[in-house]
């Protein structure tokens, strides 16, 4: 696949004033885009460090403004019941509202909290969505950092896109506030979210958060229309006890369905979390074993070299899609979009293109 090359145009002064802000004493703002809710005052900044206070207005420093763009295999977000096969348009800006000890994209995403200098590059919206349609995209995904944090940049590259056919979806930490949602479920197809642990303790300690407004987020995803697939790195003596994991999957069946698609992925170490062990092939299939046992009918084990990718009905059982690496195919089984032995429709968004379309080739590289 062909690499997105950006053209090389300098920054210059990005801020522009942001959506999502209250007024306080005193000049100061609250952000309202995530949970956050940050207080920030005057010259100060939240903890996105791109949100900023300026004579008592907030501004986003970052409209236009991406670290990465690349054309991907959408089953790389992982994204396995959207547009199967096709490619996404993959941006992001720096930045994130969390500070997670594992992050796999620090070099971006944790670039202000630790003050290292990360070049950004003009690539405002109009100029997304046609370099979207020169990759062959049938979506744009707004991932690698944590899209609310550029909420702005991403509502009008959504509106452009979906004015050009493409379809928008998010790759998110799922901490949007439900004002945020109301602007953004209109015009996002779909979102993988990382619910990391059903445990508070883990997210105050690993990412700098809270759990409640997550699983607030991943209900009010799916109550506004929007596609929902759920992933959850297993990491070696923090999230993986199966009795924390069997409670995850059954809050999944119960608040979002059992269809909906669980992604348990592989742990490597990174970041601040190098002195860990990567996570044990039988971790995974462990963790894979308790998700269709508590109920759901999709579960795929994620950054294994031999895992469990394939798509089956959730029916009858009939394998519908076939994947290796990040290529994907449809069985003889899926016919537009539903199984032929049963006739129980996949769930999903786009499943009846699939065949249709050319299949991605197999890319290397690790899920972001």
């Amino acid at each position: 696949m062909r690499p997105f090359a950006p053209a090389h145009e300098p920054p210059g002064e990005t801020a522009r004033p942001a959506m999502l802000s209250l007024p306080e004493p005193d000049g100061a703002v609250r952000c309202v885009a995530c949970a956050h809710r940050c207080l920030v005052r005057p010259g100060r900044a939240g903890i996105c460090r791109v949100r900023e206070n300026r004579d008592g207005a907030l501004v986003t420093l970052v409209f236009g403004q991406a670290v990465a763009a690349n054309a991907d295999p959408i089953e790389k977000k992982p994204l396995f019941h959207v547009y199967p096969g096709s490619v996404a348009f993959s941006i992001a800006t720096r930045g994130c509202n969390f500070h997670c000890l594992n992050c796999q994209n620090w070099a971006i995403s944790q670039s202000e909290r630790d003050g290292l200098a990360v070049p950004s590059f003009s690539l405002p919206p109009a100029r997304v969505v046609k370099a979207a349609r020169a990759a062959g995209a049938r979506c744009i995904a707004y991932t690698y950092t944590e899209p609310t944090i550029f909420i702005e940049y991403v509502l009008a590259t959504a509106r452009l896109a979906g004015e050009a056919g493409l379809a928008n979806v998010l790759v998110t930490n799922g901490y949007q506030t439900p004002e945020a949602l109301d602007l953004l479920a209109p015009l996002v197809a779909a979102a993988n979210v990382d619910l990391k642990a059903l445990d508070d303790r883990f997210y105050r300690r690993i990412c700098g958060a809270r759990l409640a407004p997550i699983l607030a987020a991943l209900v009010g995803m799916r109550e506004r229309g929007v596609w929902v697939e759920v992933t959850t790195l297993l990491i070696p003596g923090l999230n993986d006890d199966p009795a924390g994991l069997e409670a995850l999957a059954r809050w999944i069946v119960s608040a979002l369905g059992p269809e909906t698609p669980w992604h348990v992925s592989r742990f490597f170490p990174s970041y601040r979390l190098t002195d860990l062990d990567p996570t044990p092939v039988t971790a995974v299939e462990r963790a894979v074993t308790i998700g269709r046992a508590a109920g759901l009918s999709h579960v795929y084990s994620g950054n294994m070299g031999d895992g469990d990718e394939d798509t089956r009905c959730a029916g009858c059982g009939e394998t519908l899609i076939r994947r290796r690496g990040f290529a994907a195919r449809p069985a003889a089984a899926l016919a537009n979009g539903a199984c032929a032995s049963c006739g129980r429709t996949l769930a999903g968004v786009g499943l009846a293109e699939f065949g249709a379309r050319p299949i991605v080739p197999n890319a290397k590289g690790a899920r972001m």
